[in-house]
């Protein structure tokens, strides 16, 4: 099954014509909108749905990244940060549909003082609500909500894998490099991705591709600390590979390295499941 790789950020901000020759040139077949510091599409509509028609004629796969500030499950109390929040992912599902994006990416959010179950319970809930405003503006695109780099906080595998099952419209975001640093730097084998891609596969609907972040990665006491160059720490993209060849399921993998020489060195270990049809 086919894999489409791009990167997590806009390569030119320029103009929708400018980013997409620039994804054409550097041999990509997917892409991550960035929105997680501000929406900086101006005009945005405009923008959004230029952008959106030109990666659907070179048949290039998007996604969104919300901001970091927008994620649901806040404390009973916190109304102005939960109003705030939702319009910002309110506004992401507005521009995924301008854009024709596949899905949303969200953080979980925290555990702010509660329980794991009463954290993931509000999660839940919000997420729910949301839907139905959503749905009632023709927006309702799946969100994918994002496995965290924090081994103590909300975010887990399991957490996420809970949200997806509980919510139809919820996809798992696998990001292996989170996964590799809460770890302590267990993925270096092909059975440790396929576990994980394993549960995916069970909660995902058919037909849904696999939503996969990937990069090297610098960690310390089971905690992410920073991206990294690929080749500067001791995650590789060769068992990822044949990890996905094990599933009869397209994915779409989006390289968060900080430099587009390792986009480039992950894009070349993933061509031959990319060329694959």
């Amino acid at each position: 099954m086919k894999t489409r790789l791009g990167p997590a950020r806009v390569p030119s901000r320029e103009s929708p014509e400018a980013a997409i020759e620039l994804l054409l040139e550097r041999g990509y077949s997917a892409f991550e909108i960035d929105f997680e510091g501000s929406f900086w599409m101006k005009p945005e509509w405009e923008w959004a749905g230029r952008f959106g028609e030109l990666a659907k004629e070179n048949d290039i796969a998007l996604s969104i990244h919300a901001p970091i500030a927008a994620f649901p499950g806040h404390l009973a109390g916190d109304e102005q940060k939960r109003k705030r929040a939702w319009g910002m992912l309110d506004h992401s599902a507005g521009v995924a549909v301008a854009t024709g994006a596949e899905l949303v990416v969200v953080h979980p959010g925290f555990l702010l003082g509660r329980t794991r179950e009463e954290a993931l319970e509000a999660v839940a809930e919000d997420l729910s609500a949301l839907r139905e405003r959503l749905e009632g503006k023709e927006r309702g695109v799946p969100f994918g909500v994002e496995i965290m780099g924090r081994v103590r906080e909300l975010g887990t595998a399991d957490d996420v894998f809970w949200l997806a099952a509980r919510l139809d419209w919820v996809r798992p975001v696998i990001d292996f490099a989170h996964l590799h640093a809460v770890t302590d730097g267990a993925f270096t084998d092909v059975q440790a991705f396929a576990g994980v891609l394993e549960v995916a596969d069970d909660v995902l609907e058919p037909g849904a591709s696999f939503h996969v972040h990937f990069s090297d990665i610098a960690f310390a006491n089971r905690n992410e600390t920073k991206h990294l160059s690929y080749g500067e720490g001791t995650l590789r993209a060769e068992p990822l590979r044949e990890a996905l060849d094990r599933f009869e399921r397209p994915a779409t993998v989006i390289s968060e390295s900080p430099d587009e020489e390792s986009h480039q060195a992950v894009k070349a270990i993933l061509a031959p499941r990319a060329e694959a049809t």
